[in-house]
């Protein structure tokens, strides 16, 4: 797969979409309900267009963080007044974390809304990231950044279901195995919407004969 199959096989995905769906959490834990309050907030999907194949640009949050310290996550995060939509918030937060500059993202679509169990509900941004990129962390967010094959993510083996007791109750989430990251939890989940929408496209299109 090339950064222009992945574009493809995306805006075929989108054709064949229903209207936005609100997946989160609560998708694998039933009877948890989706939060009365909720934060907006935007992540950006960068999918990098390695001479290998398309790659996922994923960051570490630093380990001093008051929320989600040490997690695997997108680049990302809560809406502001000054932003002019999600697909800015998305932007404006990847500039601010990780230094890629919106200039070299080509935003091609989003996918289903996510709701955590915090209540933030996050609008992933997808957007095509052609090298050569320069990427400057923000040691105070940041503690280090990284690439996943997407190859690694469509795969669906590699769309674990864990659990782990929280507050007295069983939590059930996504996990992808990386080899040296634990990829778990909103992000996992994120990972595994986007491979079903693009697995779609792409099975689709084989039973086309496409």
């Amino acid at each position: 797969m090339t950064l222009e199959d992945f574009r493809d096989a995306f805006v075929r995905a989108q054709e064949m979409a229903t209207d936005d769906n609100r997946r989160g959490d609560h998708d694998l834990n039933p009877g948890m309900g989706l939060p009365e309050c909720s934060q907006p907030a935007s992540v950006l999907i960068p999918v990098i267009g390695r001479p290998e194949g398309p790659t996922i640009l994923l960051t570490q949050r630093s380990a001093d963080l008051p929320h989600h310290a040490g997690q695997v996550s997108f680049p990302g995060g809560r809406a502001e007044e000054s932003d002019a939509d999600t697909v800015d918030t998305a932007l404006r937060e990847t500039e601010e974390e990780i230094g890629l500059q919106r200039r070299h993202v080509e935003v091609i679509g989003r996918i289903d809304t996510y709701v955590t169990r915090t209540g933030f509900v996050v609008t992933p941004v997808v957007g095509l990231v052609r090298p050569p990129i320069n990427i400057t962390p923000d040691p105070v967010e940041v503690a280090a950044v990284f690439e996943v094959p997407v190859s690694f993510v469509l795969d669906r083996r590699n769309h674990e279901r864990h659990n782990r007791e929280w507050q007295n109750k069983i939590r059930h989430f996504y996990v992808l195995p990386h080899p040296k990251r634990y990829i778990w939890g909103a992000t996992a989940g994120m990972l595994v919407n986007l491979a079903e929408l693009l697995l779609r496209a792409i099975e689709d299109e084989c039973r086309d004969g496409g």
